[in-house]
């Protein structure tokens, strides 16, 4: 079989790929609760506790396909799981937007999160076309695709859905899914060359399977521990923002809005462009510890400040803990084989999957705890000094870890 090769717009689809996904996550941000309402009949705080289990659902099943769709990768190739899941995603939003009833509405988030699972096989396809030594730079560049998407999604749902009502956002994601589809189909090619296919082994394809990857290189468990803690931390922004700024600032559903856009952007700016310039120069080791580092400073940040436009410049700055998980990606890939790219990426990305079904959960909790009415030590700010108390701690095995690993030059050459 002869692979046609990847031409410059191949990278640009698995960008357009991912940044439909997010954008799917973030358009239901501002519309959910009307449509879960609608669908269970029932008041805001009751539709609140059906939300948070619905994004449980999308979690959970997150982490169970994860690994399972990078490891099909690995033995049927990336361009039929990443064209079969696009396909599937774009008919769940389609079934969201019909959706009569909260069991169809279960349903389809538990398709979601199994359909965005396509995160695995689009870093194993970046992986497939890009030289070790830019393939940090190339997966800062999905990072650019959630940024993109996160400054997109929620501002479209919420312009959408004031405008044609709440339903209608699922039906444009639906749509451009659909699109994308098409010119995939049309134009992506294959990457991953015959010779370099594996069978599809269930000890490796499921989520615990996906874990025990990384004893086959005991080196890179170390630098996979710190990306949980981190990613840890990373979930406490989307997941206590919005009532963490209404409470301390009085801001509204606009202004909040606002401010989540400027993550976006800041973020989209960082990992699509100053990834492919920072981590190159200054190297993957230097560029994790810097990014790691700025997350603490902001976490802390976020926890203190007394006005609302100082979380601006803290937004600013912690854009650039943009360069740390890029550079983790980029040093564990460089230490396995071809034939086990899309295996790794698919254990990578269930450790984002079980940071993200604990992550939100603790730290909505810890937000409760210290800021209900009554509470004997009153801070709201207190998920953030958490998220910099864990950033911290991702810092030891990462540090354990780091000097074992061969730096680009002492790598043996590709066969």
């Amino acid at each position: 079989m002869t692979l046609r090769k990847p031409g410059r717009n191949a990278l640009f689809f698995i960008f357009i790929t991912v940044l439909i996904n997010m954008i799917g996550f973030g358009i239901i941000m501002p519309v959910m609760p009307e449509l879960v309402m609608e669908v269970s009949g029932q008041g805001r705080a009751e539709a609140a506790r059906w939300g948070g289990l619905l994004s449980m659902a999308y979690a959970v099943m997150q982490f169970i396909m994860m690994p399972i769709f990078g490891s099909l990768s690995d033995r049927f190739g990336r361009r039929p799981i990443i064209l079969g899941s696009l396909c599937a995603y774009s008919f769940d939003f389609l079934l969201m937007a019909i959706a009569p009833s909260l069991s169809i509405l279960f349903l389809a988030r538990i398709l979601a999160g199994s359909f965005s699972a396509t995160f695995s096989t689009a870093n194993a396809y970046i992986a497939d076309i890009s030289p070790p030594e830019k393939r940090a730079a190339n997966f800062g560049l999905i990072g650019a695709a959630f940024g993109v998407g996160f400054i997109i999604g929620p501002a479209l749902g919420g312009l959408i859905g004031d405008e044609y009502g709440h339903r209608a956002p699922f039906f444009a994601v639906a749509a451009l899914g659909f699109i994308n589809f098409i010119y995939g189909f049309i134009f992506l090619p294959e990457t991953l060359n015959p010779d370099h296919r594996r069978h599809f082994e269930w000890h490796r394809a499921n989520a615990l399977g996906a874990f025990r990857h990384f004893r086959q290189y005991p080196v890179i468990l170390p630098i996979a521990l710190a990306m949980f803690i981190y990613q840890l931390a990373h979930w406490t922004f989307p997941s206590v923002w919005a009532y963490y700024a209404g409470l301390k600032f009085d801001w509204t559903p606009k202004q909040i809005g606002f401010s989540l856009m400027a993550v976006g952007l800041a973020s989209a700016i960082v990992q699509g462009g100053l990834t492919r310039i920072v981590i190159p120069k200054f190297g993957e080791r230097k560029a994790a510890f810097f990014g790691a580092g700025i997350a603490i400073i902001t976490y802390f940040g976020y926890g203190l400040v007394t006005e609302g436009w100082m979380i601006y410049p803290l937004i600013a700055l912690g854009s650039l803990a943009g360069f740390a998980a890029p550079a983790l990606q980029g040093i564990m890939s460089r230490t396995v084989p071809a034939d086990a790219q899309g295996q790794l990426q698919g254990a990578i990305g269930s450790i984002n999957g079980v940071s993200m079904i604990i992550g939100p959960l603790m730290m909505t909790q810890i937000f409760s705890a210290f800021s209900r009415e009554g509470a004997s030590i009153y801070f709201p700010g207190a998920p953030f000094f958490l998220a910099s108390l864990l950033t911290a701690c991702a810092l030891i095995p990462l540090f354990a870890a780091i000097g074992r690993i061969k730096r680009p030059r002492e790598a043996p050459a590709a066969a």
